[in-house]
């Protein structure tokens, strides 16, 4: 049927042609919403946030002292990317909670702004030709490990956090060489895009560029509304998960960080715990005061003791949280033990100069059944083999008869249910 003069025409919008069906087509895409000043904006926020993640894990990885090879690596044949390893200092004793409450929480929260900064950029995933110039050959290639490194990154982080191992191989190599694949195309395209990018915030108004639809949707709201809608989900993740790093009423706001609400029970053991005894195979007959043993060897020495006998020696106090990869982390718990320094006294060593150690556990399951200590964590006179927590002895979830706790350590190095200690240079 002819259409009379008077008729409107169509507009744009409510068409539909032939080559809009497919999303190489810059029609394809009509969000009003894309462009280059609302992509720059959130690049700008991830080049920010990013930089701190990189740069907090890998301090996360270094206070697990993975040069005391072969226990504490994790991650072998680290070749140069090991190059920025140091000993794991014990002060401040809060120095790994709050590195890892700020790694895992700000990952948490910028999971809006990848998102939102994946779907602006998405037309130009689909752009044709695909390679226009050996400089966009390069571009496109480190996109493409970009956005694969930031999904790779960030599932196999909030796996992480939620306990739930569904990748293969082991967390600790796969987590830290994605880092740096990631990273390293972070830089590449960075060196590419900040330039525009901070050539588009001076503006207001885009200009032209493929992010543009040339057939826009009529728009629902304005671009700064969408910043404000990623920005209030960021703000959501960030206040329900932030809490569990902090001590007093803010705790109970981490609805949704791992072990997050209200602390588990009351009493002396009413906190947070990642580990049961029953989940790693440890029986109330075998930490018996009857039937357990700590074992303590050194050069030519072997010393065994029960748990009476350790209370015989001198014991000491200490305050101390305790800090988990996840990001998590208790309060201060008052604990109470035999200095570590004063069992390595008892195999030989001097006091104040004892060795680094290796700590075994009674655990018949999971990673980290053994774990070594650097010698200036030894050293450390808040470093105890604890045998009470809160003026209680330890409950067994909490590693009874006998635990580590070292100040500033990741939650896994402070072994539970110790068995055997050998001191030595590892």
């Amino acid at each position: 049927m002819s259409r009379g003069p008077c008729t409107p025409p169509v507009p744009a919008y409510g068409r539909t042609m032939p080559d809009q069906l497919l999303p190489t087509s810059p029609g394809f895409w009509r969000s009003p919403l894309r462009g280059p000043w609302f992509t720059s904006v959130l690049g700008i926020v991830l080049l920010a946030g990013i930089t701190v993640l990189f740069v907090t894990g890998l301090v996360s990885y270094a206070a697990y002292n993975p040069g005391l090879s072969p226990v504490n690596d994790k991650t072998p044949d680290k070749g140069l990317l090991g190059f920025y390893l140091f000993a794991w200092p014990t002060d401040p004793p809060w120095l790994y909670r709050l590195t890892q409450g700020v790694h895992v929480t700000l990952g948490i929260a910028l999971i809006p702004v990848l998102l939102a900064k994946l779907w602006s950029v998405l037309p130009r995933l689909f752009t044709l030709p695909p390679v226009r110039s050996l400089a966009h050959a390069l571009e496109r290639i480190s996109l493409l490990l970009l956005v694969g490194g930031a999904l790779f990154e960030f599932t196999t982080g909030m796996l992480n956090v939620q306990l739930d191992y569904l990748f293969p191989g082991s967390f600790y190599p796969l987590h830290f060489y994605g880092a740096w694949v990631f990273f390293a195309a972070f830089v590449a395209h960075a060196v590419l895009r900040v330039p525009a990018a901070l050539r588009n915030l001076r503006h207001l108004r885009d200009e032209e560029s493929e992010l543009v639809s040339p057939t826009p949707a009529p728009p629902t709201f304005s671009r700064r509304g969408a910043l404000g809608f990623v920005g209030g989900g960021s703000l959501l993740l960030l206040v329900t998960t932030a809490g569990r790093s902090f001590d007093g009423p803010l705790r109970e706001t981490a609805l949704l960080a791992p072990h997050g609400g209200p602390e588990p029970g009351s009493g002396p053991g009413g906190f947070q715990i990642n580990k049961t005894a029953a989940s790693r195979g440890i029986s109330t007959t075998e930490t018996s005061d009857e039937a357990w043993r700590l074992v303590i060897e050194g050069p030519g020495r072997t010393v065994r003791l029960s748990r009476p006998e350790l209370l015989q020696l001198p014991l000491h106090s200490a305050a101390l949280p305790i800090a988990c990869v996840e990001g998590w982390s208790t309060s201060d718990q008052s604990w109470r033990g035999v200095r570590l320094r004063d069992l390595a006294a008892l195999v030989g060593y001097e006091s104040d100069a004892p060795p680094d150690v290796l700590v075994e556990s009674l655990q018949r399951h999971g990673a980290f059944r053994r774990a070594a200590l650097r010698d200036n964590q030894v050293r450390d006179p808040r470093a105890l083999l604890a045998l009470f927590v809160n003026g209680a002895p330890l409950t067994p979830d909490h590693g009874y008869p006998a635990r580590i706790i070292v100040p500033a350590a990741p939650g896994v190095l402070n072994t539970k249910w110790v068995a055997r200690m050998t001191f030595g240079d590892l």
